[in-house]
């Protein structure tokens, strides 16, 4: 059998047809995940809703989105799953790492039930502390608060003690808190973000 010339054609053939198999391949692995994956996300929600209004059994009767422009002309998302208790309420705020996204739970006056960080990319040890600081009987907690006042921290002369050594961490996190509330009742989200203010801190 004739061996094949080291050509250039053919080394761009050969892995051309390793390239289109690996894709068939990639493509096929993905369709078979992605089912699996979607039904993990949709119950980690389901899950999450339920812990932020504080129950073991609750029903999503309808789901809103709701689009504002912030300051900056960019579009903010906020995705509000209404239930017999109140809603939970998905919304994002830019904390010191990056996107910082949270699910608030809010009773049907307004006042926060619970909520969980769904995303975030704060320093661990520091402003990843959030997930559990601004719980019930933690230093900031903010549970049975309401945010028809907005919620802000001591150091801006509010009522919450920041994350130590987090202040744009802790002020992200309380404007999406408070847009959150703003967005479940309807309002405009409040488009000044505390955390870019300049500190010393983290």
């Amino acid at each position: 059998m004739k061996k094949l010339e080291s050509s250039l054609v053919n080394m761009v053939l050969v892995l051309t047809g390793v390239a289109v198999v690996m894709g068939g391949v990639l493509a096929w692995v993905n369709h078979l995940t992605s089912g699996p994956i979607d039904v993990q996300k949709q119950q980690a929600l389901e899950n999450g809703i339920k812990t932020v209004m504080q129950a073991d059994q609750l029903t999503v009767s309808k789901t809103d989105t709701v689009k504002t422009t912030d300051a900056k002309g960019k579009e903010q998302i906020y995705i509000i799953y209404n239930n017999e208790k109140g809603a939970a309420v998905e919304s994002t705020a830019m904390g010191f790492g990056g996107q910082l996204k949270v699910l608030v739970g809010f009773d049907n006056d307004g006042n926060i039930l619970g909520y969980t960080l769904l995303e975030h990319q704060e320093t661990p040890g520091l402003g990843a502390k959030a997930d559990q600081w601004f719980q019930k009987g933690q230093k900031g907690d903010i549970i049975g608060k309401n945010p028809s006042s907005p919620l802000t921290v001591s150091k801006d002369g509010g009522q919450v003690d920041a994350i130590t050594a987090s202040t744009i961490t802790s002020r992200a996190f309380l404007l999406a808190v408070n847009n959150a509330y703003n967005a479940y009742k309807g309002q405009a989200a409040d488009v000044q973000t505390g955390a870019s203010k300049p500190n010393s801190n983290e």
